[in-house]
């Protein structure tokens, strides 16, 4: 990945003055340090309570450190870097990692590379060999080098030309924001640019920045510390630092003198959008503090000034954010929106000016400094739940700031932040004649004549490589791994559990020690529910319980449950609806009152419901561009039409206007009822304290005398058909397989899950491996299995360049037939099982994943003991059992094919296959018919 340039954040009015939480609330990440004669960095943090631990290997080098003429060079090299070494062939990183129950990943940024490891702790010295390897010993050849730039090249489709605006994002701020420093340079790179590039290029790029010196080690997890000063040296220590001294970008870019413009424009833009910049500061400057507090104040929640001010009052924008980029050197800041149908780009940037003089010209209120800063504290603790988010804490603060100890520093200062801080790097950065001006619209606005050309790539110096070149040793050459060591036990939660006289079930699970709590108020109705012609009614009831009660209005949530630092969403889908709240333990009983109120007295104030409509369309008509969201949104419609499942969850165009506060009412005064609800509480929470919480808010929720509605059972058949949704201008092809699936409590669940791992369930699974892994069609390509009540949905999915959608369409399907046809090996169905373990494993170790896995099971009516169970019986599932599964419920033969793309590219190739497939254009798509709308020719 690479790193995205904006976090969006809504938010609202502020109303009251919260307590600030105090840095001294969040235990600090403890760690050790030593630094190696080769001067590689080793941080090292114990912890016993996790059978897990994160192995991270930070690098100095980022997309500013990309040659003249060769952006993208270290994005490039995060996926080289998973590829051979000397001892290891391509892929085996993957094989240490994910098939024992791990994961892996990386990431590129303006100033270092990342990658990182969790896999169980008896793996450590496995992962400190292999990262050894690929940091002293990587094979960097034409094979890998060409393939992995195909990859890279579908990264780049999927997420800068496909994403309506992947283009603004991406490539257009920095580079209308920075004239002279390379972080101007999109980190993804060009199509071009790659093209060009050398493998003496690559070669010599990986020999001036993968050295000892430019590196951190990071381990953090249930180790003994001599041992792993034993391994580290073992295999770190024997590698070599050059002689020649690294190099550092000295670029310094210069200051304003004036505002400026920079027009863009793209392909597939929905609605416009405008970004404002300014020229920020570095991470570790003394003003960095008040930034970020300045930023939350601008766009953290839905109580943020950004939000209350042209989201909720003025209505000229869908979404608005703002973002303190602050870099390893001096970067950007910024604020932005999306603007609402209708609106111009002249009206957002007058907005967003207004709010940013607002803070130039007075202090914020100590309200809105104390929230901020609950809200960055609260996100911290979030992030210290995980061993490999304590890793990245101290990774970050070293890659950015020099040093890991400012990771325990940072909220302190964030806390001695005053409102004059605030107003006053707002003065000094933010002035209004050194601003940029960003604007964004559809490629139809362009004027007549300026031409869409893509530069031909800067001028490269060329590079001769006469270093040593690392190939891949015979096998009977290489150095065999070490040893797996002895597995540490996993401890499982305990849940508790009681029913409330109303009929209230509650679920209570402690997790952690962190002072963080997290619930949710599960009720069990979703889209089924819907009445005909209003698709989206439920989703639309979930939407509007956050905004207003009899007694709150919606602004006045926002700020009560952000002053907390505490989060409150809504959200539905086929059967359910879910309430989420997240709390420090110490703030949770008012938090919980909140949570109450919403749930039982919304208002569905006719204004509310308005602006609520008029956001989600807007919303929808972004989707409705997006190749990949408007896929999955056809899948339902498709695969479950004529049911109660058969029209997107979240409704259609055509089908949100109708929604009225009384059907809305009449939708929750049916379903909303104890009886029918199921409240999880997990995290720093012990049973007595978490029944003692949902009795002081909910006993007295009166139980309906009229019988529940019942969910209608769902059981359609597979029907073989293809639809094609002919989206001009899309930058890539989504392709998906689907059909319906199984029920939870199917007997067949086990072997199902097990089956699609083996399928698609992750990096190492077979449809990656073929699309992703051996051809560089696709970004990546996968599969999911969704098992709920009544039933469930199968998918298979990957995005392409659009001339590939037919391939695409065989290689999945071709997939699919193998496995019901050949059996699996022991080899790959270990590994595959594991992935199953690790991640449940995972997700029982945050509160967040631990209540959305006891919800789950509650909601499905699936006994809790199941979580002390789960790893047994995915265990005994069989090659046979899988198998059997694929062939009676995975043929491709009756599955339903969905391409969504420039049917321009692709349609004769997959006529050829399908003669029958039905074209249907975005533009004239009604997902609520069951034939989607007209077909073209």
């Amino acid at each position: 990945m690479f790193r995205a340039f904006t976090r969006i954040a809504l938010a609202a009015v502020l109303l009251a003055a919260p307590m600030a939480v105090q840095a001294a609330d969040i235990p600090p990440i403890t760690y050790r340090e030593r630094v190696l004669d080769n001067g590689l960095r080793v941080l090292s943090g114990v912890d016993a309570t996790t059978p897990n631990v994160t192995v991270q290997v930070w690098y100095g080098v980022g997309s500013k450190d990309d040659p003249e003429g060769r952006s993208g060079f270290a994005h490039l090299f995060e996926h080289m870097m998973f590829k051979a070494t000397r001892n290891m062939p391509s892929e085996t990183l993957d094989r240490m990692t994910e098939d024992v129950g791990g994961f892996n990943n990386a990431s590129t940024w303006d100033d270092f590379t990342n990658y990182y490891e969790v896999v169980p702790a008896n793996h450590l010295e496995r992962l400190l060999w292999a990262e050894a390897e690929r940091l002293g010993s990587l094979v960097v050849d034409a094979e890998i080098f060409n393939s992995e730039r195909d990859v890279v090249k579908e990264e780049l489709r999927q997420r800068i030309l496909a994403a309506p605006y992947g283009r603004l994002f991406g490539l257009m701020i920095p580079q209308a924001s920075f004239q002279e420093h390379p972080y101007r340079r999109p980190g993804i790179g060009s199509i071009a640019e790659l093209d060009a590039a050398t493998i003496d290029d690559v070669r010599a790029f990986h020999r001036d920045y993968y050295r000892p010196d430019n590196a951190v080690l990071i381990v953090i997890g249930n180790f003994n510390e001599a041992q792993l000063d034993a391994w580290v040296d073992k295999y770190f220590a024997p590698l070599k630092t050059p002689e020649t001294p690294l190099k550092r970008v000295d670029a310094v870019e210069p200051a304003r003198t004036g505002p400026g413009v920079y027009d863009g424009y793209g392909p597939n833009v929905p609605l416009p959008a405008v970004v404002l910049t300014w020229l920020g500061a570095e991470a570790a400057s003394a003003d960095a503090p008040a930034l970020k507090v300045l930023d939350a104040i601008l766009s953290a929640g839905k109580s943020s000034r950004l939000y209350n001010s042209l989201v909720y009052e003025q209505q000229i924008a869908v979404e608005a954010f703002s973002q303190a980029d602050l870099p390893q050197q001096p970067g950007l800041f910024a604020v932005g929106a999306i603007l609402s149908s209708g609106q111009t780009v002249e009206a957002g940037e007058a907005a967003l000016l207004a709010q940013v003089a607002r803070l130039r010209e007075a202090p914020p209120t100590e309200a809105e400094l104390n929230e901020a800063r609950n809200e960055l504290v609260t996100g911290a603790l979030r992030e210290r739940e995980t061993v490999d988010g304590r890793a990245f804490a101290l990774g970050y603060a070293w890659a950015t700031q020099g040093d890991p100890a400012k990771a325990n520093t940072e909220l302190a200062e964030l806390a001695a932040v005053t409102g004059a801080d605030v107003q006053r790097v707002a003065q000094t950065y933010l002035a209004a004649d050194r601003r940029m001006t960003i604007r964004y619209r559809p490629e139809s606005e362009r004027p007549a004549g300026q031409a869409a050309v893509e530069p031909a790539p800067p001028a490269a110096q060329p590079v001769a490589f006469d270093g040593e070149i690392v190939t891949l040793a015979p096998e009977s050459e290489r150095q065999a791994p070490p040893p797996v060591g002895e597995p540490a036990d996993p401890v499982l939660p305990t849940p508790a559990q009681m029913v409330l006289d109303n009929g209230l079930r509650v679920i209570v699970a402690r997790s952690s020690d962190l002072p963080l709590v997290s619930a949710a108020l599960i009720v069990r109705a979703g889209a089924w529910a819907d009445p005909q012609g209003l698709a989206g009614a439920m989703s639309m009831t979930a939407a509007m319980l956050t905004e207003g009660t009899t007694t709150r209005t919606a602004p006045q949530i926002a700020q009560q449950i952000e002053a907390l630092g505490a989060s409150l969403s809504s959200s539905a889908g086929l059967e359910s609806v879910s309430v989420s709240l997240t709390s420090m333990s110490d703030k949770v009983e008012p938090a919980f009152a909140i949570l109450s109120d919403v749930v039982r007295n919304p208002a569905f104030a006719p204004e509310e419901l308005e602006r609520q409509t008029t956001q989600a369309l807007d919303g929808m008509s972004v989707a409705y561009e997006d190749p990949g969201q408007l896929s999955a949104m056809a899948v339902g419609p498709v695969i479950f039409a004529g049911t109660a499942f058969g029209h997107p969850a979240d409704g259609t165009p055509a089908s949100l206007p109708r929604l009225t506060p009384e059907s809305l009412k009449t939708l929750h005064d049916r379903h909303f009822r104890p009886d029918n609800a199921i409240l999880v509480l997990s995290g720093d929470v012990s049973p007595e304290q978490g029944f003692a919480l949902a009795r002081q808010a909910f006993a007295d929720w009166a139980r309906p005398t009229e019988a529940l509605p019942a969910q209608p059972q769902i059981a359609p058949a597979a029907r073989r058909q293809v639809v094609v949704i002919d989206l001009p201008g899309a930058g890539q092809a989504a392709v998906r397989l689907a059909k319906p699936a199984i029920s939870r409590r199917d007997g067949a669940y086990y072997p199902a899950i097990v089956a699609n791992s083996v399928l698609g369930g992750g990096y190492s699974a077979r449809l990656n491996q073929e699309i992703r892994i051996k051809r560089g069609l696709s970004y990546g390509a996968g599969s999911g299995l969704s098992a709920r009540r009544t039933t469930g949905a199968f998918q298979a999915q990957a995005q392409t360049k659009n001339e590939s959608a037919p391939e695409v369409v065989d290689l999945i399907s071709a997939e699919m037939t193998r496995l019901a046809a050949d059996p699996v090996t022991t080899e790959e169905l270990t590994a595959r099982k594991s992935v199953l373990i690790g991640a449940f494993g995972r997700a029982l170790g945050t509160a967040g994943g631990l209540g959305g896995v006891l919800g789950e099971m509650a909601l499905q009516d699936v006994p809790l003991e199941e979580i002390s169970a789960y790893t047994a019986k995915v265990q005994a599932v069989t090659a046979d059992e899988v198998r059997a599964f694929a062939a009676q419920r995975l043929s491709p033969g009756d599955a339903a094919v969905i391409v969504v793309g420039d049917a321009e590219a692709f349609i004769e190739g997959l006529r050829s296959r399908a003669p029958d497939l039905r074209r249907i254009p975005a533009a004239e798509l009604d997902l609520e018919a069951t034939d989607l709308g007209a077909a073209a020719p």
